[in-house]
């Protein structure tokens, strides 16, 4: 795993933020908007490793993660 690709390293803590349409539980992703990518990391693990998703792939992502 690329060490700088770890959530800490990718963006702030006050970056992240959950979809609205979260459940309570910890089944969730977070996001961050950080031009020119966007960041996705699992909730569960704040500290561990984060996607980074060209502004191009955030739909067609968002659109198959409602359809799982």
């Amino acid at each position: 795993m690329n060490p700088h690709l770890t959530a800490p390293n990718v963006a702030p803590a006050h970056a992240w933020f959950k979809s609205s349409y979260s459940d309570a539980g910890q089944n969730c992703l977070e996001a961050a908007h950080l031009p020119p990518a966007i960041a996705i990391r699992d909730s569960k693990n704040p500290t561990g490793p984060a996607l980074l998703l060209p502004p191009s792939a955030w739909a067609p992502f968002v659109a198959h993660v409602r359809q799982v």
